[in-house]
């Protein structure tokens, strides 16, 4: 085999790791969530933007507000999962550009000015990272249940504000019994790679 990640660290993160829907009541610890944050922080993303935010529903009754804006379906899992992260992109990352991206410190109102490009960039760069966090999750030795099922403007006025785009909300925590479907099929490599 040509990758250079041990096998069981492979298995951890991709080939075993699966969508838990339901959760133990093990605690996730601030330490947990930290670890998972210093981990991830370092993937790319375009000029270094780091859009993503990361909001923690911990208390009981912000938990109950948070399920409200949940499909039903994803009602349960959310209400059950001992930690839940609201996943969102900031679309005023571009302050911040100066101190991320010091190469190019200008880059905040060369490409950044307009808000239409922010937030094009700033979804599909929190996404990537939405991505990381995910893969981090798992790294953790943690189950992640990300969903896009809820009602986003519900979402956003309830937990953000304006300059935050809700993205997912990932349930997170040691999958209880039952907690994944079977493995569902995966597309196979010609069918995906092509070369030219």
């Amino acid at each position: 085999m040509s990758l250079v990640l041990d096998p069981a660290a492979q298995d951890l993160l991709f080939r075993e790791a699966r969508t838990a829907n339901t959760f133990t009541d093990e605690p996730v610890t601030e330490e947990q969530v930290r670890a998972i944050y210093d981990l991830v922080k370092y993937g790319p993303t375009a000029f270094n933007q780091t859009p993503l935010r990361v909001t923690l529903v911990r208390s009981p009754e912000s938990r109950e507000r948070l399920v409200r804006h949940m499909a039903e379906g994803n009602r349960a899992k959310t209400a059950g999962a001992p930690l839940v992260a609201i996943l969102s992109a900031d679309n005023e990352f571009h302050e911040e550009l100066p101190t991320l991206f010091p190469a190019f410190p200008a880059a905040k109102d060369a490409f950044f000015s307009e808000r239409p490009v922010r937030e094009g960039s700033a979804a599909l760069n929190a996404a990537l990272q939405a991505a990381y966090f995910i893969v981090g999750v798992r790294a953790a030795g943690l189950a992640a249940g990300p969903m896009t099922g809820f009602d986003p403007e519900g979402l956003r006025k309830e937990f953000l504000d304006d300059d935050h785009t809700p993205l997912m909300v990932v349930n997170i925590g040691k999958p209880g019994p039952d907690a994944s479907y079977p493995r569902s099929p995966r597309l196979a490599y010609e069918d995906v790679i092509t070369t030219v």
